[in-house]
């Protein structure tokens, strides 16, 4: 499975010598501070309840691979959130495979030794002198309590059936033919990550007080953004920070829409102005070093207080979100909660004279709030998107399930059958929750919701 040397096309010749030089003379780099991760604990039950569903068979779920950006320059590796979720371990080219026993092994490839080859001071891709180090097999074992192979081996491995998670590595999907049971093994991958364990919520919950953070960063840089020709950009870039320092990254691309661009439901070119008498709606989620998102959105008066049609339009959308807040708890219909923000939204709508019709069966709002209002949340910000309806959509909600609630309004400032005045305002309210025994706990509870808090908070920041 070992590649040939990814070197480029500028790269200067290796002279014998040089190569025989380089092959001598390393001290031992050896780690041995190596420990279990926590996260260890939790994988090896997750392998288990993986393998108790699919008793006697093989299962194989690819890390994923590099992805070329432009000609030699590779994206930021983020391994496949199920590989991540069954292992603990993050790098490109590892294969999980658990056996018709039960027993699991990860296949990867370790780091490259100095005494032989070169690929650790030639190969731009994986040698230790461009990239950094990887861990050796034995290191990788004792961090994540999972026997290691080297990834030569793996095509030996998979000689017989196997269900693989496709579509992830194409060199995998290769190894093994298609199967049909292929399909619901990936719907099953989706499904076990739909109620999270308590170190899943921690995790959360960092990434929710880490992406507070970056909010009140973008506030107190609001007066230079606002003077910044493409200030959306400047607040994507104080934001990205803050995701930089307290995690692995943003956890999606962020939306900093000002005025109109609002009305973009993923606004993400992020090059407008900011217009201090105008919204600026800001969508945006830290992820933590161990890949779990936060998804949070507020809406912010760029002067610092809401003018009385503004605090108008968010006072609805906040009223929305009120009301499907209540209706979360063990038991509740997942639809329910997004039903129940629409109701507010389009009879709010029908008080407003802009909506004729105000019943949910015409679909008539949907013109002005287009999206869902929540969606799971977890190691991918649409998280268990491969899970069935009936476990999902069509599902009742479950204690430790994480999920988002952000009823918006999208008044498009092209759209004649609104008033002129109401024509480009932008406005969603989002905030993560998880169930309890007996309700939801609001996890960003540190970012105020409503628009005298938002705009104390704001006049705070700035002194």
């Amino acid at each position: 499975m070992t590649d040939k040397l990814n070197t480029g096309s500028h790269d200067l010749p290796i002279t014998e010598a040089l190569a025989e030089f380089m092959a001598t003379g390393w001290a031992d780099t050896s780690r041995t501070d190596a420990h279990p991760l926590p996260l260890a604990a939790y994988t090896a039950k997750r392998r288990a309840a993986l393998a108790s569903r699919f008793p006697g068979e093989r299962l194989v779920i690819p890390s994923g691979t590099l992805k070329v950006r432009s000609n030699d320059d590779d994206y930021r590796f983020r391994a496949h959130s199920a590989f991540t979720y069954l292992t603990g371990a993050q790098e490109p080219d590892n294969v999980l495979v658990v056996e018709p026993s039960g027993a699991a092994r990860l296949f990867m490839r370790p780091r490259s030794p100095r005494s032989a080859g070169q690929e650790f001071y030639r190969d731009r891709r994986y040698g230790e002198f461009w990239v950094g180090r990887r861990p050796d097999l034995a290191e990788a074992e004792e961090l994540h309590q999972i026997e290691c192979v080297h990834i030569d081996r793996l095509p030996d491995a998979l000689s017989g059936p196997a269900r693989v998670l496709r579509g992830v590595d194409g060199s995998i999907d290769a190894l093994v033919s298609p199967g049909e049971g292929d399909g619901e093994f990936a719907t099953f991958l989706a499904e076990m990550r739909l109620v999270k364990d308590e170190w899943e919520v921690a995790e959360l919950q960092h990434a929710v007080d880490a992406t507070a953070r970056g909010f009140e960063d973008v506030v107190r840089a609001l007066p230079a953004a606002i003077a910044h020709p493409r200030g959306e950009r400047y607040i994507e870039g104080i934001f990205g920070l803050r995701s930089r320092l307290e995690g692995n990254a943003v956890g999606y691309q962020s939306i900093v829409a000002s005025g109109a661009h609002a009305c973009v439901l993923h606004w993400i070119r992020n090059d407008g102005r900011l217009n201090p008498d105008e919204l600026l709606l800001m969508d945006a989620g830290v992820e933590s070093d161990n890949l779990y998102t936060a998804d949070i959105t507020r809406t912010l008066p760029l002067s610092g207080r809401f003018s009385p049609l503004q605090r108008q339009v968010y006072d609805l959308v906040l009223a929305a979100q009120d009301a499907a807040i209540a209706t979360l708890r063990p038991g509740a219909r997942f639809r329910e909660f997004h039903l129940t923000a629409m109701r507010v939204i389009a009879e709010g709508l029908h008080d407003w004279g802009v909506l004729s019709n105000p019943d949910l069966e015409s679909g008539l709002y949907r013109r002005y709030t287009l999206c869902s209002s929540g969606h799971m949340l977890g190691l991918d910000v649409h998280d268990c998107a491969g899970a069935r309806a009936g476990a999902y959509l069509d599902g009742v909600l479950e204690e430790g399930q994480v999920l988002t609630v952000e009823p918006g309004l999208y008044l498009q400032p092209d759209d004649l059958t609104l008033p002129p005045e109401l024509r480009g305002i932008g406005v969603r309210i989002e905030d993560d929750l998880v169930i309890t025994a007996d309700g939801a706990r609001l996890m960003s509870a540190g970012l105020p919701r409503r628009a005298d808090e938002i705009e104390a908070w704001m006049a705070g920041l700035l002194g």
